[in-house]
């Protein structure tokens, strides 16, 4: 296959509302709650503008705290305060970018802490790191 026969089978499978901006305006709408489907109810109350934020600054500062690892594990920079410095003010952003989703879903932040607790608690009986309950999981372990 060439890569415009792949462009051309990309753009096939991309959803019209990634490729459309009328449609994609509609589609924050419908999330947003501003056009319910009344056969589908009433879903949750998101803050749609804050929930894409948050999961693009997610992203981003994401990728800026795993640039300095990469650097120093297979670039050869060195591990010195500094860089730690710049690591911990990476992970801040992080947090706040989470913050900023858990506000958006209207979530409790301790809950979502919890839930997480919980969730690797019942992964990890044993409260120790094994292989075999990472790779085989239980149904429903997200």
């Amino acid at each position: 296959m060439n890569l415009q026969d792949y462009q051309k089978f990309v753009t096939a499978v991309t959803s019209k509302e990634s490729k459309d901006l009328t449609t994609f305006m509609n589609r924050l709408d419908e999330v947003d709650g501003n056009y319910l489907d009344k056969t589908q109810g009433h879903g949750p109350d998101v803050n749609v503008p804050l929930l894409i934020t948050a999961a693009l600054g997610l992203s981003a500062e994401a990728g800026e705290f795993v640039e300095l690892p990469k650097k120093i594990f297979f670039q050869g920079k060195p591990l010195t305060e500094d860089v730690l410095f710049h690591m911990k003010r990476e992970l801040g952003d992080v947090i706040f970018y989470w913050m900023n989703a858990c506000t958006a879903l209207d979530l409790d932040p301790q809950a979502v802490i919890d839930e997480n607790f919980n969730k690797l608690k019942s992964r990890y009986p044993d409260g120790e790191f094994k292989a075999e309950h990472s790779e085989n999981r239980k149904a429903g372990d997200l």
